[in-house]
């Protein structure tokens, strides 16, 4: 039996698995092959790994994990937890194994379901994003546009306006209500009339067409300002762990949640104190470091 299972093998489960190895507690990290920034091919704001390939990064780690006699990693998806802290936990593979652990970590991350746009899916991490901090300063002083409901898009402007050249806000399904075009204006920037009908890759560099009834416009990069995001993994609710209204698990300092014994980290989980997951690689590693811990403070 190993000391825990850690089940997702981004910057929270890998961040884990060394933590716990370098204590010398027996370890399985497993790696399904998904990934939140799977498609992206440079990750920012992330210290001594600024515009380095987030492939590159994981593919260090696994390196680095494997100089550590306790950790063990399979390439190989959980399906389903049970069990409980006092007699352990049962972890069954896609490969018809299973495996028996103290103590599970929960670090499966979240898949974004973006809004229906054809070629938005196609460009997404690529030329099409979502944070500001991981992708404003690459589009500096230049045009982008920005899709999807009006409060976010407010939000995004407050972030990006200072950075980037002319925003051109472009509503998702159907035109914006009056009021909220009028507030889009008066923040400075261009408000489309005609709802985004698809987007597609423009140019020899990162640029992307947004086509619209209206016509098109031709921005260095989009970023979204609507879509939702789901959890990967159906291990919340299978183990009916406590949520927030977020749709998070939530979890206290160390990473643990409602259920004894079951701890979770990265983009799937936060605290009460703050309205939602900290999407970074930086913050998702932190969290898988406070999860590993925990689960040696409660072994």
């Amino acid at each position: 039996m190993y000391d825990a299972i850690v089940i997702g093998a981004g910057p929270a489960g890998l961040q884990a698995a060394l933590t716990l190895g370098r204590m010398h507690r027996p370890v399985l990290l497993l790696d399904s092959g998904e990934y939140r920034n799977g498609t992206v091919q440079h990750m920012h704001n992330m210290i001594g790994a600024d515009g380095k390939a987030p492939a590159d990064l994981r593919a260090q780690a696994r390196t680095e994990l494997a100089a550590y006699a306790d950790v063990e990693t399979r390439d190989v998806a959980a399906q389903r937890i049970s069990g409980d802290a006092e007699t352990g936990f049962s972890v069954d593979l896609a490969d018809g194994s299973a495996a028996d652990a103290r103590r599970v970590i929960l670090a499966t991350g979240v898949a974004d379901d973006l809004p229906p746009v054809p070629g938005l899916a196609e460009l997404w991490g690529v030329r099409v994003f979502s944070c500001p901090f991981c992708d404003g300063h690459e589009h500096a002083g230049k045009p982008i546009a920005i899709l999807g409901a009006a409060p976010r898009a407010a939000h995004l402007i407050g972030l990006l306006g200072r950075i980037v050249g002319e925003i051109t806000v472009v509503p998702v399904g159907e035109p914006f209500a009056a009021e909220d075009r009028t507030a889009l204006e008066e923040l400075g920037v261009q408000v489309a009339s005609a709802p985004v009908e698809a987007v597609a890759a423009h140019g020899d560099g990162d640029g992307v067409r947004v086509r619209s009834a209206e016509g098109d416009l031709d921005v260095a990069g989009v970023f979204v300002a609507s879509g939702t995001m789901r959890h990967r993994a159906p291990f919340a609710a299978d183990l009916g762990l406590r949520l927030l209204e977020s749709g998070s698990i939530e979890i206290d300092e160390f990473g643990r949640t409602s259920l004894p014994g079951v701890f979770a980290a990265g983009d799937l989980a936060h605290r009460a104190t703050l309205p939602g997951p900290m999407a970074s690689v930086l913050l998702a590693a932190a969290a898988g470091q406070l999860a590993a811990v925990g689960v040696l403070q409660s072994l």
